[in-house]
């Protein structure tokens, strides 16, 4: 299997989830344990994952980033959800949020992008109707945040 960046952010939605339900000590360790999973999966399926190192190290610098910047990024999306709990959403919601905001505030992808792209993920690891939160909430951050537009 080939990656893309596509891939990448599936494998970071992924990694984050797990680090979500299990907060690591050690995010260097956790995320190569996370490759290791995720290679000793696909080889299940047919074969070894084969990333170009710039993909994986797309990936890596989505869970790292966010989980390096968790506290503030739960801080930036809590007012947003407007008499809601980030922790009563789904963990998916939570977590494709969270690299939402992660990639507007702290990478160079565009905000357009990153939201399409969120969206997508929405729509690939949870419901359709997660979709409008998702979109509502980024949209929201971006047009507070306009420095990506």
């Amino acid at each position: 299997m080939t990656s893309t960046r596509r891939q990448a952010r599936e494998w970071a939605i992924q990694m984050l989830t797990a680090a979500d339900l299990n907060p690591p000590e050690d995010i260097a360790q956790f995320i190569a344990t996370q490759w290791d999973q995720i290679c000793s999966l696909d080889e299940e399926d047919g074969g070894p994952v084969r990333t170009k190192s710039a993909t994986r190290r797309f990936a890596e610098e989505r869970v790292a980033g966010v989980l390096t910047h968790l506290k503030e990024i739960d801080a930036m999306i809590e007012p947003l959800l407007e008499n809601w709990d980030l922790y009563r959403l789904g963990t998916v919601e939570r977590t494709v949020l969270r690299m939402g905001i992660w990639e507007i505030a702290y990478s160079e992808v565009p905000a357009p992008v990153a939201i399409n792209e969120a969206i997508d993920l929405t729509n690939w690891f949870s419901s359709p109707k997660s979709r409008t939160l998702v979109n509502g909430v980024l949209d929201k951050y971006a047009k507070l945040n306009a420095k990506k537009s």
